[in-house]
Formats: structure tokens, C-alpha cells, sequence
């Protein structure tokens, strides 16, 4: 068996139309859109609706500027359209008929924190299937999936008046959805399990969350392989726990390389 494994594909429509060539099944774990480009601020959501010049200002502000300054900017510039709910779903809509036109099946799709999962069943044609939270087999062994991110600890997120809301999950949620993944050969999740250098980002020189349900999982259960992405530029991109192979698969919209896994 031969199977290709992307994640933080980030609008990279044309390198995913190429992702699952020679290959058996094709897995996606996650972000899909690309709401803020950092690398082209002319691209992504905010760039299609705001242009490049004042995205390079949020990307300066995030960068260098405090929360404070970076939230008020923010707000200045949804307040700029009539009606930014609506600009936002249909700039989703019309990246998810692209990216979703462009996999290959079978494909096996679990969101990511830059995702709208309540979206993707408008858009999963026959030959692709949408597997948050489930165990499938593929070739012999058992693929658990999990996706999305953590909501940060003390945070509580805004239920009214949000124009983009990510796909973040509350630990206790999360946890649980981890616990169902039982008997797996494979464990794919968009987040790393909470080991320090999996999730240290050297590029924005923080760490992102990562999640200590997965960790246990990956030592109670000592599947063949860890599979995830999220962090972009790893500290370390693989390592074993056990018998385990922990692996970030990369971030695809900037490589266009999935991660191949053969068996």
C-alpha cells in the first residue's frame, strides 16, 4: 500500500490536485483554507477582501505590535464592509468548491483549525470522506483521525458577532474525541501530541499547543505511526515514542510534497 499524507494546504489547490498521483488513498489533515497569507499578502481571505497593503499592516502588527493594537486594527477593518459575515462565507465557499473539486479519491479529510467543518458536506463529493473522529480501515490497518486545534486554556470563545470563527475544541471535547480512537495502527490528527520540540515553531519562535491526549493515546496504544501538521516550521519534525513514529507531514501549501507512507 501506498498512501500520501498532506496537511496546512492553505489554498494550494493546484499542488493537492497533483497530491495523491500513485497513490492508493490520499489523507488531508487539515487547513485547507487560506485565510491570511503571510508569505503574499494579496492572496487569502483578508487579502482578496482588503488588499495587500493593509494585510501587510495586520502581518506587522502581529508580528511586532501588541494584542491590543493588532485586535483594534482588526475590528477597523471589518467595519470597513457592509456585511463581513456574508464577504467571509462566500470567499470560504469558493475556495472550498476549488480545493475539494481538486482531490483525488479515495480521500480521507479531517479539518484543521483554519477550517469550517460544518461547510465541508456541501462540498465532499462521492470518493471523499470527511472521518473527524472516526477509526478506518485502509489497507489492512486502522486509521484513527482528530481534528482540529485547542482552544487555548482560560479562553472563552465569542458565541455572537464573530466574523471568522476557527476550529478550536475545548480540551475536555478534544480528549474525548481521542479516547474513541482505540486498536489503531495509525493515529492522524491536524495537532502534534504535547511533546516540546514537535511543537515549537522556529520560524514564529513560540510553541503552539499541543495535545496530551494524544501523547497518551500514542503511549498507550503504540500505533505504527503519528501523523500531523499544524506547526509549520518544526523544531524537529519527526521522533519516536516507543515504538511509535511521530511525524509532522509538512507544510504543504509552501512544499506541495505530501508525505508518502508505504506498508
Amino acid at each position: 500500500m501506498r498512501v500520501h499524507v498532506v496537511s496546512d494546504v492553505h489554498g494550494n489547490a493546484e499542488a493537492l490536485a497533483r497530491a495523491g498521483e500513485g497513490a492508493d488513498a490520499l489523507i488531508v489533515l487539515g487547513d485547507l483554507l487560506d485565510f491570511v497569507d503571510y508569505h503574499d499578502h494579496g492572496n487569502g481571505i483578508l487579502g482578496a477582501l482588503f488588499g495587500a497593503e493593509q494585510v501587510g499592516t495586520f502581518a506587522q502588527l502581529r508580528r511586532e505590535g501588541t494584542r491590543e493594537q493588532t485586535v483594534a486594527f482588526s475590528r477597523s477593518l471589518w467595519a470597513s464592509l457592509d456585511d463581513p459575515a456574508a464577504a467571509v462565507d462566500e470567499a470560504i465557499r469558493e475556495q472550498y468548491a476549488t480545493l475539494f473539486g481538486a482531490m483525488t479519491t479515495p480521500t480521507y479529510a479531517i479539518p484543521g483549525n483554519v477550517d469550517a467543518p460544518a461547510l465541508w458536506p456541501e462540498f465532499a463529493g462521492p470518493g471523499i470522506r470527511t472521518v473527524d473522529g472516526e477509526v478506518v480501515e485502509i489497507g489492512g490497518l486502522r486509521f484513527g483521525f482528530v481534528g482540529g486545534a485547542l482552544l487555548p486554556e482560560a479562553v472563552t470563545p465569542r458565541r455572537n458577532g464573530a466574523v471568522w470563527r476557527p476550529y478550536l475544541r475545548t480540551r475536555e471535547e478534544f480528549d474525548t474525541a481521542a479516547a474513541r480512537l482505540r486498536g489503531i495502527d495509525v493515529l492522524c490528527s491536524h495537532i502534534p501530541p504535547a511533546v516540546p520540540d514537535l511543537a515549537y515553531d522556529v520560524v514564529a519562535r513560540r510553541p503552539e499547543i499541543g495535545s496530551r491526549a494524544l501523547l497518551e493515546l500514542i503511549l498507550a496504544e503504540q500505533p505504527r505511526w503519528s501523523l500531523f501538521g499544524h506547526v509549520h516550521q518544526p523544531l524537529t519534525p519527526r521522533l519516536r515514542a516507543g515504538r511509535t513514529e511521530c511525524r509532522n507531514v509538512g507544510h504543504f501549501k509552501q512544499t506541495g510534497r505530501p508525505y508518502v507512507l508505504r506498508w
